[in-house]
Protein backbone atom coordinates (compact mmCIF):
# COMPACT_ATOMS: atom_id res chain seq x y z
CA UNK A 1 0.00 0.00 0.00
CA UNK A 2 1.23 3.48 -0.61
CA UNK A 3 1.80 5.50 2.06
CA UNK A 4 0.00 8.63 1.54
CA UNK A 5 2.29 12.26 1.02
CA UNK A 6 1.30 13.75 4.51
CA UNK A 7 2.51 9.55 6.20
CA UNK A 8 5.93 9.46 4.48
CA UNK A 9 6.49 13.20 5.34
CA UNK A 10 5.65 11.82 8.95
CA UNK A 11 8.07 9.31 8.83
CA UNK A 12 10.96 10.95 7.36
CA UNK A 13 10.86 13.19 10.27
CA UNK A 14 10.87 9.75 12.96
CA UNK A 15 14.77 10.86 14.72
CA UNK A 16 17.68 8.27 13.09
CA UNK A 17 18.52 6.48 16.29
CA UNK A 18 14.45 5.75 16.51
CA UNK A 19 13.73 1.90 16.49
CA UNK A 20 12.44 0.03 13.64
CA UNK A 21 8.56 -1.16 14.21
CA UNK A 22 8.54 -4.87 15.76
CA UNK A 23 6.57 -7.54 13.93
CA UNK A 24 3.36 -7.43 14.69
CA UNK A 25 1.71 -11.10 15.99
CA UNK A 26 -1.47 -11.83 14.85
CA UNK A 27 -3.70 -14.03 17.65
CA UNK A 28 -7.02 -15.63 16.59
CA UNK A 29 -8.94 -15.03 19.92
CA UNK A 30 -12.04 -17.12 20.87
CA UNK A 31 -15.21 -15.34 22.19
CA UNK A 32 -18.82 -16.73 22.60
CA UNK A 33 -18.21 -19.01 19.50
CA UNK A 34 -16.54 -17.12 17.46
CA UNK A 35 -12.88 -16.27 16.89
CA UNK A 36 -11.75 -12.86 16.17
CA UNK A 37 -7.95 -11.45 15.05
CA UNK A 38 -6.20 -9.23 17.14
CA UNK A 39 -2.89 -8.31 15.94
CA UNK A 40 -0.11 -6.94 18.48
CA UNK A 41 2.85 -4.57 17.95
CA UNK A 42 5.14 -5.54 21.31
CA UNK A 43 6.50 -2.73 23.30
CA UNK A 44 6.14 -1.16 26.52
CA UNK A 45 3.47 0.52 28.65
CA UNK A 46 1.29 2.52 28.26
CA UNK A 47 -0.84 0.04 25.40
CA UNK A 48 -2.69 1.90 22.49
CA UNK A 49 -5.93 0.14 21.49
CA UNK A 50 -6.41 1.42 18.02
CA UNK A 51 -10.17 1.08 17.13
CA UNK A 52 -11.27 1.58 13.58
CA UNK A 53 -14.63 3.18 12.68
CA UNK A 54 -18.02 1.16 11.00
CA UNK A 55 -16.74 -0.59 7.45
CA UNK A 56 -12.99 -0.63 8.58
CA UNK A 57 -10.89 -2.98 10.29
CA UNK A 58 -7.43 -3.35 12.00
CA UNK A 59 -6.08 -2.39 8.14
CA UNK A 60 -7.37 1.27 8.59
CA UNK A 61 -4.34 1.90 10.76
CA UNK A 62 -1.35 0.34 9.09
CA UNK A 63 -0.08 3.71 7.58
CA UNK A 64 -0.28 5.37 11.04
CA UNK A 65 1.81 2.68 12.83
CA UNK A 66 5.33 3.38 12.34
CA UNK A 67 5.40 6.76 13.62
CA UNK A 68 3.13 6.31 16.66
CA UNK A 69 5.30 3.21 17.97
CA UNK A 70 8.39 5.47 17.14
CA UNK A 71 7.42 8.20 18.99
CA UNK A 72 5.70 6.03 22.18
CA UNK A 73 7.45 2.89 22.24
CA UNK A 74 4.19 1.54 23.18
CA UNK A 75 2.41 -1.61 23.02
CA UNK A 76 -0.26 -1.36 20.02
CA UNK A 77 -3.21 -3.09 19.74
CA UNK A 78 -5.30 -3.53 16.21
CA UNK A 79 -8.45 -5.83 15.83
CA UNK A 80 -11.14 -6.95 13.49
CA UNK A 81 -14.82 -6.76 14.92
CA UNK A 82 -16.86 -9.48 14.17
CA UNK A 83 -17.57 -9.60 10.59
CA UNK A 84 -14.74 -7.49 9.27
CA UNK A 85 -11.16 -8.01 8.51
CA UNK A 86 -10.06 -11.49 9.60
CA UNK A 87 -12.60 -12.52 12.29
CA UNK A 88 -15.56 -14.55 12.05
CA UNK A 89 -18.60 -13.47 11.02
CA UNK A 90 -21.66 -13.43 13.47
CA UNK A 91 -25.19 -14.27 12.97
CA UNK A 92 -27.76 -10.95 13.77
CA UNK A 93 -28.89 -9.39 15.52
CA UNK A 94 -26.07 -6.78 16.18
CA UNK A 95 -25.68 -5.46 20.03
CA UNK A 96 -23.00 -2.67 21.13
CA UNK A 97 -22.68 -5.09 24.35
CA UNK A 98 -21.72 -7.61 22.29
CA UNK A 99 -18.94 -5.52 20.46
CA UNK A 100 -17.81 -4.27 23.88
CA UNK A 101 -17.84 -8.04 25.39
CA UNK A 102 -15.31 -8.90 22.42
CA UNK A 103 -13.23 -6.33 23.01
CA UNK A 104 -13.24 -6.90 26.96
CA UNK A 105 -12.39 -10.54 26.56
CA UNK A 106 -9.65 -10.13 23.66
CA UNK A 107 -7.97 -7.89 25.77
CA UNK A 108 -8.41 -9.99 29.10
CA UNK A 109 -6.97 -12.69 27.06
CA UNK A 110 -3.90 -10.80 25.71
CA UNK A 111 -3.19 -9.52 29.12
CA UNK A 112 -3.76 -5.86 28.45
CA UNK A 113 -5.88 -4.76 31.38
CA UNK A 114 -3.73 -1.55 32.46
CA UNK A 115 -2.34 1.65 31.09
CA UNK A 116 -4.66 1.38 27.94
CA UNK A 117 -5.12 4.51 25.68
CA UNK A 118 -8.23 3.90 23.68
CA UNK A 119 -7.87 5.25 20.43
CA UNK A 120 -11.45 4.36 18.86
CA UNK A 121 -12.73 6.44 15.43
CA UNK A 122 -16.03 7.29 13.95
CA UNK A 123 -18.27 4.46 15.11
CA UNK A 124 -15.89 2.80 17.25
CA UNK A 125 -16.56 5.64 19.60
CA UNK A 126 -19.58 3.48 21.16
CA UNK A 127 -17.88 0.86 21.89
CA UNK A 128 -15.18 2.29 23.54
CA UNK A 129 -16.73 4.43 26.04
CA UNK A 130 -18.85 1.23 26.46
CA UNK A 131 -15.44 -0.49 27.70
CA UNK A 132 -14.34 2.48 29.29
CA UNK A 133 -17.42 3.07 31.32
CA UNK A 134 -17.05 -0.75 32.72
CA UNK A 135 -13.46 -0.82 33.10
CA UNK A 136 -12.30 2.71 33.59
CA UNK A 137 -9.69 1.04 36.31
CA UNK A 138 -7.76 -0.16 32.91
CA UNK A 139 -7.68 3.27 30.98
CA UNK A 140 -4.82 5.77 31.19
CA UNK A 141 -6.72 8.15 28.86
CA UNK A 142 -8.18 8.02 25.30
CA UNK A 143 -7.79 10.13 21.92
CA UNK A 144 -11.64 10.37 20.54
CA UNK A 145 -10.89 10.52 16.84
CA UNK A 146 -14.38 12.12 15.30
CA UNK A 147 -16.10 9.51 17.28
CA UNK A 148 -20.25 8.99 18.00
CA UNK A 149 -20.67 11.07 20.96
CA UNK A 150 -24.27 10.76 22.67
CA UNK A 151 -24.76 14.65 22.42
CA UNK A 152 -25.04 14.21 19.03
CA UNK A 153 -28.13 11.70 18.80
CA UNK A 154 -30.74 14.42 19.32
CA UNK A 155 -34.32 12.75 18.71
CA UNK A 156 -34.19 14.73 15.29
CA UNK A 157 -31.37 13.05 13.95
CA UNK A 158 -31.97 9.61 15.47
CA UNK A 159 -35.13 9.70 12.84
CA UNK A 160 -33.40 11.43 10.14
CA UNK A 161 -30.52 8.27 10.82
CA UNK A 162 -33.72 5.62 10.74
CA UNK A 163 -35.34 7.02 7.38
CA UNK A 164 -32.21 7.71 5.63
CA UNK A 165 -28.90 6.16 6.55
CA UNK A 166 -29.83 3.01 7.54
CA UNK A 167 -32.14 2.34 3.74
CA UNK A 168 -29.01 3.26 2.35
CA UNK A 169 -27.06 0.79 4.33
CA UNK A 170 -29.64 -1.72 3.59
CA UNK A 171 -29.54 -1.10 -0.47
CA UNK A 172 -25.89 -1.27 -0.37
CA UNK A 173 -25.78 -4.40 1.49
CA UNK A 174 -28.14 -5.79 -0.84
CA UNK A 175 -26.26 -4.63 -4.17
CA UNK A 176 -23.11 -5.87 -2.32
CA UNK A 177 -23.36 -8.99 -0.53
CA UNK A 178 -20.83 -10.39 1.70
CA UNK A 179 -19.21 -10.63 5.27
CA UNK A 180 -18.66 -6.77 5.47
CA UNK A 181 -21.64 -5.20 3.89
CA UNK A 182 -23.60 -7.77 6.08
CA UNK A 183 -22.39 -6.81 9.29
CA UNK A 184 -22.86 -3.00 8.70
CA UNK A 185 -26.34 -3.71 7.65
CA UNK A 186 -27.00 -5.60 10.82
CA UNK A 187 -25.43 -2.38 12.75
CA UNK A 188 -27.80 -0.19 10.90
CA UNK A 189 -30.64 -2.35 11.69
CA UNK A 190 -30.20 -1.94 15.56
CA UNK A 191 -29.86 1.66 15.60
CA UNK A 192 -30.55 3.83 17.60
CA UNK A 193 -27.58 2.12 19.70
CA UNK A 194 -27.03 2.30 23.45
CA UNK A 195 -24.38 4.83 24.85
CA UNK A 196 -22.38 4.56 27.98
CA UNK A 197 -21.32 7.79 29.63
CA UNK A 198 -17.36 8.27 29.29
CA UNK A 199 -16.34 8.27 32.83
CA UNK A 200 -15.32 11.69 34.55
CA UNK A 201 -12.22 10.42 36.08
CA UNK A 202 -10.51 9.12 32.63
CA UNK A 203 -8.77 11.89 30.06
CA UNK A 204 -9.78 12.20 26.86
CA UNK A 205 -8.67 14.05 24.07
CA UNK A 206 -11.36 15.10 21.43
CA UNK A 207 -10.47 15.61 17.88
CA UNK A 208 -12.84 16.65 15.02
CA UNK A 209 -12.81 16.61 11.45
CA UNK A 210 -13.13 20.23 10.21
CA UNK A 211 -15.16 19.14 7.56
CA UNK A 212 -16.99 16.24 9.41
CA UNK A 213 -18.35 13.47 7.71
CA UNK A 214 -21.45 15.69 6.70
CA UNK A 215 -22.06 17.79 3.40
CA UNK A 216 -24.77 19.37 4.77
CA UNK A 217 -23.55 22.48 6.84
CA UNK A 218 -26.45 22.37 9.56
CA UNK A 219 -25.44 18.75 9.59
CA UNK A 220 -22.08 19.23 10.31
CA UNK A 221 -22.17 22.15 13.02
CA UNK A 222 -24.29 20.01 14.73
CA UNK A 223 -21.36 17.48 14.58
CA UNK A 224 -19.48 19.89 15.79
CA UNK A 225 -20.94 21.62 18.55
CA UNK A 226 -22.37 18.44 19.94
CA UNK A 227 -18.56 17.34 20.04
CA UNK A 228 -17.48 20.72 22.11
CA UNK A 229 -20.30 20.04 24.37
CA UNK A 230 -19.07 16.55 25.36
CA UNK A 231 -15.62 17.88 25.83
CA UNK A 232 -16.86 20.34 28.06
CA UNK A 233 -18.90 18.05 30.85
CA UNK A 234 -15.28 17.23 32.15
CA UNK A 235 -12.47 19.50 32.96
CA UNK A 236 -9.94 16.80 31.89
CA UNK A 237 -11.02 17.03 28.27
CA UNK A 238 -9.64 18.81 25.05
CA UNK A 239 -10.85 19.33 21.92
CA UNK A 240 -8.51 19.90 18.69
CA UNK A 241 -9.56 20.14 15.60
CA UNK A 242 -8.38 18.39 12.14
CA UNK A 243 -8.13 21.68 9.91
CA UNK A 244 -9.26 21.30 6.64
CA UNK A 245 -9.91 16.93 7.36
CA UNK A 246 -12.21 15.08 6.24
CA UNK A 247 -13.75 12.12 8.63
CA UNK A 248 -11.10 10.40 7.74
CA UNK A 249 -8.24 11.72 9.97
CA UNK A 250 -5.88 9.22 9.86
CA UNK A 251 -5.07 9.75 6.33
CA UNK A 252 -5.93 13.70 5.95
CA UNK A 253 -3.93 14.60 9.37
CA UNK A 254 -2.05 11.23 11.14
CA UNK A 255 -0.17 14.40 13.07
CA UNK A 256 -2.48 15.23 14.99
CA UNK A 257 -3.36 11.56 16.61
CA UNK A 258 0.28 11.18 16.69
CA UNK A 259 0.71 14.23 18.71
CA UNK A 260 -2.29 13.86 20.79
CA UNK A 261 -1.23 9.84 21.71
CA UNK A 262 1.84 10.98 22.31
CA UNK A 263 0.68 13.70 24.38
CA UNK A 264 -1.49 11.24 26.40
CA UNK A 265 1.21 8.75 26.65
CA UNK A 266 3.13 10.77 28.70
CA UNK A 267 0.77 12.77 30.43
CA UNK A 268 1.19 12.26 34.45
CA UNK A 269 -2.12 11.20 36.47
CA UNK A 270 -4.38 14.37 37.83
CA UNK A 271 -3.22 16.63 35.27
CA UNK A 272 -6.30 19.11 34.84
CA UNK A 273 -5.99 18.36 30.69
CA UNK A 274 -4.45 16.20 28.42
Amino acid sequence: MNLPACCVALLLAVPAFADPVPQASTHMIAVKGHRLAFHVVPGHAPILVLDAGGGSDSSYWHDIIPTLFARTGSEIITYDRAGSGDSDEVKPPFRIEDAVDDLDSGLQQLGATHDLILVPHSFAGVIDTDLAARRPGWIKGGVLVDTNVPQFYTDAEIAYFKRDTVKLITRIAAARPGKQTRTMAAIAANYPFHFAAWPAEVPCTVIVSERTPFADELEAEHWRQAHLAFTKAAPNRTMQVAEDSSHDVAHDDPKIIIDAVAAMATRKPGSARP
